[in-house]
């Protein structure tokens, strides 16, 4: 298993570009708890916190797939550097203004979240490049899933251990400077600066124009939403038990069942078309989280929470060959920017529905939100697909093409062209 993921890592430029992409992410998932932290050691109420950190999120919602399709337009460089700095900036005014006013803490996190590189869809429109044949680039989007968990979970630590030992304040301007160091070591990297999307129809819909995306869009929203309901119904959990602690157990057992199930999946080769493998998946995700509904003992609930969390790596990897064998030619950068938002936006509405959840039912009902996303998101994908069976277009480029000019990728794999 191992051996792959170090053939992966030992290719020229893939241990930069993947550590400087979630370097360059710090900022972009850290965000919310550290403007939470932020915000009350400025003396401001819980409810202004959370406004803060929910403009902040519609605000980068909006932001990454307007500069993912900017991307696919200019090129890299031209976009993710500035936008690193303009976004860090933003913070900065945050910190060192603090909550004097409120109209300017507003604008600061909007500007920041607006202009949150979209790293995330540069890396993977970046793979194919650097890795050539399409076994290692599938095995990349795996690795890249799990390192997402592996940030999640330090990122947060990271700004507690700052706040401890500096101040809020200092937590938001280290991690940012961070950030925009990580954006920069991207760009100057010779797979970023060369890179080139192939030429795009002229559309205002963009990557949106896809029947394909727009179904797998669909779903992904569900399942952001499932995600998103177990961080509030785990709170739910822990307050019923009585110890923070075990808010962390669970979210610590979710974070390694995916650790686990990505690192399995991208272990190996799969065969058949990835959208059914997807609906497979999704299914085995939905069956992960209805469980969470019994909210047995503590022991039990975090081996239930490991089980919950081992599907979703996978799902997100796979969703990953999916959005790059429906993306329309020319916006491979703006459509998984569009994953990125959605998978964002679906989480917030799980957190939104499952605090009522709380209040009406109790804690089963908040996971049962989670369960509910799962079955809504495997519907969509059954619903939708003849559409998803359709690519929209034949993920097959020659070698020499203008986002291979190291001649790296193999003939009968894409590389985010139209054939």
């Amino acid at each position: 298993m191992a051996a792959g993921y170090l053939d992966i890592l030992r290719t020229r430029h893939a241990a930069r570009l993947l550590t400087g992409t979630l370097v360059g992410r710090l900022p972009n998932g850290t965000a919310h708890i550290a403007i939470v932290l932020f915000t009350r050691a400025e003396g401001g109420s819980y409810t202004l916190a959370g406004a803060l950190a929910a403009a902040y999120g519609l605000a980068t919602a909006v932001g990454q797939p307007l500069l993912g399709r900017a991307v696919d337009l200019y090129g890299q460089p031209r976009v993710q550097f500035p936008a690193a700095v303009v976004s860090a900036l933003g913070m900065a005014v945050l910190a060192l203004m603090g909550l004097r006013s409120l109209p300017a803490a507003y604008a600061a996190v909007v500007v920041a979240g607006v202009f949150t590189p979209p790293l995330e869809g540069g890396l993977r429109a970046l793979w194919p490049t650097v890795l050539g044949r399409e076994d290692r680039v599938h095995r990349a989007y795996a690795m890249d899933a799990v390192a997402q968990e592996v940030m999640f979970t330090v990122g947060p630590l990271l700004v507690t251990v700052l706040v401890s030992l500096w101040s809020p304040a200092a937590a938001l301007l280290v991690i940012n400077a961070v950030g925009v160091l990580g954006a920069l070591s991207v760009v100057l990297s010779e797979p970023s600066r060369v890179w080139r999307s192939a030429p795009r129809e002229a559309h205002w819909l963009g990557a949106l124009r896809s029947p394909g995306l727009l179904a797998l869009l669909g779903a992904f929203f569900f399942v952001g939403l499932a995600l998103g309901s177990i961080t509030v119904a785990g709170v739910a959990y822990a307050d019923d038990h009585g110890r923070e602690s075990v808010y962390g157990w669970l979210m610590a057992a979710l974070g390694l069942g995916a650790l686990v199930g990505g690192a399995v999946y991208g272990a190996r080769q799969w065969a058949g078309a990835p959208e059914r493998r997807l609906r497979v998946i999704v299914a085995l995700l939905a069956l992960g989280y209805l469980p969470l509904m019994l909210t047995p003992g503590v022991p039990a609930m975090t081996a239930l929470a490991a089980l919950a969390g081992v599907f979703l790596a996978p799902a997100i990897a796979c969703s990953f060959i999916v959005v790059d064998r429906h993306a329309p030619r020319g916006t491979v950068t703006e459509a998984f920017s569009w994953l990125v938002t959605t998978f964002g936006v679906g989480a917030a509405a799980g957190t939104a529905v499952a605090g009522p959840a709380v209040e009406i039912g109790g804690t089963g009902w908040s996971f049962a939100v989670a369960g509910a996303g799962g079955v809504a998101a495997l519907l969509v994908l059954l619903a939708t697909g003849r559409v998803l069976a359709a690519p929209g277009r034949t993920p097959a480029v020659v070698a020499g093409s203008e986002n291979d000019r190291n001649g790296a990728a193999e003939p009968g794999f894409s590389s985010g062209h139209k054939a």
